[in-house]
C-alpha cells in the first residue's frame, strides 16, 4: 500500500543559495519521531516563519524544510496518556517550524510536552488568529500586570503596533482600560489602529530620540516593545518612576544604546519576553486568559485568511513591510 501523502509548503535551498517555496506532497514517514500526530486545521504566519522561508540559518539549519511555528488541529495518534485521538489541541513555540516540520503542512508529529489542549471558549481558528504573536502579546500584558502596572497609571506605549504582536497587545490593553499609544510608520494604518483601540498614534521617528541624553521627559507608565534598538532605548529613558517595559523583538535592531540611569534613578524594570520556551503552567494560564477575560470581541478584525497557495504573497507582504494584523492559514480538509 502506498504511503499516505499530504500537502505542505516546502522550502528548498538551491545550489546557488536561493530558497524556493513550493507546495509539495509529503508522507507521514517524512515527519520526525514524536508522541503525538496532529492533523492540522489551521496555522498562522509569523515573522519567524518568514525568516525560515527565506533561508535564515539562525532559525532553520537544514533544508528542505516546512515552516509554521503555529498549529491547531486534532490528535490522530497519541502515545501520551494525557492526549487521545480526537482531542483538539494547540501547538506553538519550542522547535515547531524551526528545525521540526511545522504547521504549513497538513500533519505534524511532536512531543506531548509541546501540546496544549484547546481551552474552552476558543475555537481552533480563533487560536490561530492569536497564534504565537497573540500569545507573545498576551504574555507581555500578563507580565506588565504582574509587575503592578495598572490602568490609570499612565499611557502604555506599543511599538510595531500594526504587526501581529503589536496589534493584539493594543487590543488587549485597550479592552482592559489602558490608554494605549501606538507606534506605526505608515499613515494608512491609522484608521486600523484606532479601530482596535489605540488612543494615540506616533510615528517611529517621533517615538525615537537621538539626542543621546541618558534620561528623557517621562511619558509612559509602561510599554510593550516589539522592535528593539533605538526606539526601545528611547522608551526606557521615557518611562516614569517604577515603570515597566517588556521586550520581545529585535526587528529594528538587537542593540540597546543605553546607560544604567533609567534603572538606578527611576527604578525602571525591563522584562524580556520569551514565548518559545515559556514554562507550561504559565503557557496554559495565558491561553486560558485569551479564551476568557482577554478574548477580543474584534478578533476577526485582526485576521486575514489564506491557504498554503496564498502564503507566498503573504510572506512577500511581510518582507516588504506592507503587512498588518494576523494571517491565518487554513489547511486542506
Amino acid at each position: 500500500m502506498a504511503a499516505k501523502t499530504f500537502p505542505a509548503l516546502v522550502i528548498t535551498e538551491t545550489d546557488d543559495k536561493r530558497y524556493l517555496r513550493e507546495i509539495k506532497e509529503r508522507t507521514l514517514e517524512d515527519l520526525p519521531a514524536g508522541e503525538v500526530l496532529v492533523r492540522v486545521h489551521y496555522s498562522s504566519l509569523n515573522y519567524k516563519d518568514v525568516l525560515s522561508a527565506t533561508g535564515n540559518k539562525g532559525v532553520t539549519k537544514q533544508y528542505p524544510h516546512t515552516p509554521g511555528i503555529d498549529a491547531a488541529g486534532v490528535v490522530e495518534e497519541s502515545q501520551s496518556p494525557d492526549l487521545k485521538p480526537g482531542d483538539e489541541v494547540i501547538v506553538t513555540s519550542y522547535d515547531l517550524g524551526m528545525n521540526t516540520p511545522g504547521g504549513f503542512g497538513q500533519y505534524i508529529r511532536v512531543p506531548a510536552a509541546w501540546v496544549v489542549k484547546r481551552p474552552e471558549g476558543l475555537s481552533l481558528r480563533e487560536s490561530m488568529i492569536y497564534g504565537t504573536a497573540g500569545f507573545t502579546a498576551a504574555l507581555s500584558v500578563y507580565r506588565l500586570v504582574g509587575a503592578g502596572v495598572a490602568a490609570g497609571q499612565g499611557k502604555i506605549l506599543v511599538s510595531g503596533a500594526t504587526g501581529g504582536v503589536g496589534s493584539i497587545a493594543v487590543s488587549i490593553l485597550a479592552q482592559e482600560g489602558y490608554q494605549v499609544a501606538a507606534v506605526s510608520g505608515r499613515a494608512e494604518t491609522h484608521d486600523y489602529l484606532r479601530k482596535i483601540g489605540a488612543a494615540e498614534i506616533l510615528s517611529a521617528e517621533a517615538a525615537t530620540d537621538r539626542s543621546g541624553k541618558p534620561l528623557l521627559k517621562t511619558l509612559w507608565a509602561g510599554s510593550v516593545d516589539t522592535v528593539g534598538g533605538p526606539l526601545l532605548a528611547t522608551t526606557i529613558r521615557s518611562v516614569q518612576y517604577g515603570g515597566v517595559v517588556t521586550c520581545c523583538g529585535n526587528v529594528a535592531s538587537p542593540d540597546l544604546p543605553l546607560t544604567v540611569y533609567p534603572f538606578i534613578l527611576r527604578g525602571v524594570t525591563l522584562i524580556g519576553i520569551d514565548s518559545q520556551n515559556c514554562p507550561m503552567p504559565t503557557r496554559i494560564k495565558v491561553w486560558q486568559n485569551l479564551a476568557t477575560i482577554w478574548k477580543l470581541p474584534n478578533l476577526e478584525d485582526l485576521a486575514t485568511e489564506t491557504t498554503l497557495e496564498g502564503l507566498n504573497d503573504q510572506i512577500d507582504q511581510i518582507l516588504n513591510r506592507r503587512h498588518q494584523g494576523r494571517t491565518i492559514v487554513k489547511l486542506p480538509e
